[in-house]
C-alpha cells in the first residue's frame, strides 16, 4: 500500500470494527492467548512450583473448561455468524452498534473472569454476567435475522439453537456461582461441549466445507443433505442426555453412529486436488470420527469391564483435535477471503495447525501416562507456541485495510 492510501486509511479502531469478523476474531485470538496463558501458568505452578499462583475458589480445571467453552471459542463463533447470517439470508449486514456490545461482553467478560481467578472471586461473577449480557445481545441479533427469514435457512436455525443451549449453560454456571450446586456446574460443562460447540462446529462444517471445496476445485459437487444435520442433532442430544445422567456405559449408542456418520461425510467430501487451505479443513474434520470413536471405546470398556480408561482423552480429541484444528483452518480461510488476500494457508497458519496436531496427541495420552500433569504443562505450552505467531499475524490483518481496497 502506498503512502497516499495509507494516510487515507481509517483510524485503527475504526478499521478493527469495520466488520464483525474483524473485531470478534481479534477478540477471540487474544482470548485464546490469555486463557491458555493462565491455564498453563497454573498447571506449571501446581506441578513444578516455579512460581506461586492463587488457587481459585472454583476448581481450576472446571474454570478452564468453562472459559474455553463459553468465552474463548464463542468469540470466534459470534464473529463468523454475525458476518454470515445476513449473507446467508440476503439481509442487511450488521453495523458497529450491533456487534461492538457483543465484543465488549466476550472480551470484557473473560478479562474479568481471569482477573477474578487471581484472587478476586467477585470479579469471576462479574465476568460471567458480562459474558451473558454480550451473548444474549448477540443471540438476539441473530434471531432477528432468522425471524425475518421465517426459519427457511436450516443451518442458521441449527446455529441459533446451539447458541441458545450455550446461553442456558452459561446461566446454569452463573447460578452455580451463587448456590454452589455441583450439578449445575457439571451440566454447564457438558452443555458447553455437546449442546453448544459440537452442534455449532458441525453445522458450520456441513454448510461451509462443501462450499469451500466447490470454489477451490473445478467440477467438485457440493454434498450436504439436510437429513444428516437432523440426525446429528438427535445423536448429540442423546449423548448430552446420557452424560448428564451419568449413563457412561451407554454413550456408545449415540457415539458409534456419530463416528460412522462423520466418517462417511469425510469420505464423501475429501478431495486431494484442493489447495492446502482446503486440505486442512478435511484433516481437521477427521478428528470428529476419531474423537467419537474414542468416546465409544471408552463407553464400551466401561460397560464390559467397569473400568473408566482414557480419562479426558476423548474430550480433548474433540476439543483440541476437532475444534482447535477447525478453528485455525476456518478462521484463516475466512480472514484471508474477507481481507482481500490470496486464499492460501500461509506458513504461520500451517505452523499453528501442525503444532496443534501434536498438542492434541500429547493431551489425549497424558491422562494414562506417568506424571500426567507435567505432560499437561507441555500441551498447554504447545497451545501457546502454536497460536502466538498466528495471533500476532492476524491481529495485524484485522487492524489493516483490505488488500484489494474494498470496504469491510
Amino acid at each position: 500500500m502506498d503512502a497516499k492510501a495509507l494516510s487515507a486509511s481509517p483510524p485503527l479502531f475504526a478499521q478493527l470494527t469495520a466488520a464483525p469478523h474483524r473485531l470478534m476474531f481479534c477478540i477471540g485470538a487474544l482470548n485464546v492467548l490469555l486463557a491458555m496463558g493462565w491455564w498453563t501458568a497454573w498447571l506449571a505452578a501446581t506441578r513444578f512450583g516455579w512460581w506461586t499462583m492463587p488457587q481459585p475458589v472454583e476448581p481450576a480445571g472446571w474454570m478452564h473448561a468453562i472459559i474455553m467453552q463459553y468465552q474463548v471459542l464463542p468469540s470466534f463463533v459470534f464473529g463468523f455468524l454475525l458476518t454470515t447470517f445476513p449473507r446467508w439470508m440476503n439481509q442487511r449486514p450488521f453495523q458497529r452498534q450491533h456487534y461492538i456490545p457483543v465484543g465488549v461482553g466476550m472480551f470484557g467478560g473473560q478479562a474479568l473472569t481471569l482477573i477474578g481467578l487471581l484472587g478476586l472471586p467477585k470479579l469471576v461473577h462479574a465476568g460471567i454476567v458480562l459474558t451473558i449480557l454480550g451473548w444474549a445481545f448477540g443471540l438476539s441479533l441473530l434471531i432477528g435475522v432468522l425471524w425475518r427469514d421465517r426459519g427457511k435457512t436450516w443451518h442458521a436455525v441449527s446455529a441459533a439453537c446451539a447458541l441458545t443451549f450455550g446461553l442456558c449453560g452459561l446461566i446454569a454456571f452463573a447460578v452455580f456461582l451463587h448456590t454452589a450446586n455441583p450439578l449445575l456446574l457439571y451440566a454447564a460443562i457438558k452443555i458447553g461441549g455437546f449442546g453448544l460447540l459440537l452442534p455449532l462446529f458441525f453445522t458450520v462444517c456441513h454448510r461451509m466445507i462443501p462450499f469451500f471445496a466447490s470454489v477451490a476445485i473445478p467440477g467438485y459437487k457440493a454434498w450436504r443433505p439436510m437429513p444428516l444435520l437432523a440426525a446429528f442433532w438427535a445423536m448429540t442430544l442423546a449423548h448430552l442426555t446420557l452424560e448428564i445422567t451419568h449413563a457412561y456405559a451407554w454413550l456408545w449408542l449415540a457415539d458409534l453412529p456419530l463416528a460412522a456418520m462423520s466418517a462417511y461425510m469425510l469420505w464423501r467430501w475429501a478431495d486431494r486436488r484442493g489447495p492446502w487451505l482446503l486440505t486442512v479443513l478435511f484433516i481437521g474434520f477427521t478428528w470428529l470420527p476419531l474423537a467419537m470413536g474414542l468416546y465409544s471405546v471408552q463407553s464400551l470398556w466401561y460397560l464390559l469391564g467397569g473400568d473408566y480408561h482414557l480419562g479426558r482423552g476423548p474430550a480433548h480429541a474433540l476439543f483440541i483435535g476437532y475444534f482447535g484444528s477447525l478453528l485455525v483452518a476456518m478462521v484463516t480461510r475466512v480472514t484471508m477471503g474477507h481481507s482481500g488476500r490470496p486464499l492460501q494457508l500461509g506458513k504461520l497458519a500451517a505452523f499453528a495447525f501442525v503444532v496443534l496436531q501434536a498438542v492434541a496427541l500429547v493431551r489425549i495420552v497424558s491422562d494414562d501416562v506417568a506424571d500426567a500433569m507435567a505432560w499437561q504443562v507441555v500441551a498447554g505450552a504447545g497451545w501457546l507456541l502454536a497460536f502466538l505467531p498466528w495471533v500476532v499475524h492476524f491481529t495485524r490483518v484485522y487492524f489493516s485495510p483490505r488488500a484489494d481496497g474494498k470496504p469491510g
